[in-house]
């Protein structure tokens, strides 16, 4: 497994400190894009710059660590809401909209710094591994709801693949390019809140 951290944090203590590291690196990454630096990052986080290198060995690694931390996010809020859609099993239409709002909420809070990630996080076969992982679930588990709801017959799997890599075309391509306006998320999709 390719990690870009240089030491994994064991006790309590030391992953604290990579945790207020990594969201000061997501606060100063939203704000100052990829002019942010590590210097920035460890005054943000209250920690010397020392401290950050004893765990990142530069801003690359900080920012990987940030795409990861979305992914374990967005992983978390899809996995309730496939939890709810499958106790409640609602309409097609309202099944959409929940996984719809789920991500929306997952990219609304930082539009910039997503697309900061979209575009510049370092890939590593574990990070893409998880990502593939991330699609997979959830083509698995909407085409369940397709087929519950009639919305396609027979091979489900492929024609929601081809909905859920659409989507998510858009979701980054699109309306995350969208850096300058933080709200574009929200005012795309009012009625998904």
């Amino acid at each position: 497994m390719t990690h870009l951290a240089r030491r994994t944090p064991r006790q309590q203590r030391s992953r604290h400190t990579v945790a207020v590291l990594v969201e000061a690196a997501a606060q100063v990454f939203d704000t100052e894009g990829l002019a942010a630096t590590t210097n920035r990052i460890a005054e943000r986080a209250g920690y010397s710059v020392g401290t950050l290198y004893q765990y990142f060995p530069d801003k690359a690694a900080l920012l990987h660590a940030v795409a990861l931390r979305h992914l374990d996010d967005v992983e978390r809020r899809l996995h309730a809401t496939f939890a709810e859609l499958d106790a409640t099993s609602p309409s097609w239409e309202r099944t959409v909209r929940l996984v719809a709002a789920t991500v929306v909420a997952a990219h609304a809070d930082r539009p910039r710094l997503h697309a900061l990630l979209y575009d510049h996080a370092p890939r590593t076969p574990e990070s893409v591994g998880r990502l593939h992982a991330l699609f997979d679930t959830v083509v698995t588990r909407l085409s369940r709801h397709a087929l519950r709801c009639g919305v396609v017959t027979g091979e489900a799997e492929h024609t929601v693949a081809l909905w859920v890599h659409a989507a998510d075309a858009q979701w980054h391509r699109v309306l995350l390019g969208h850096t300058g306006d933080p709200d574009v998320l929200v005012r795309s999709f009012p009625d998904l809140r």
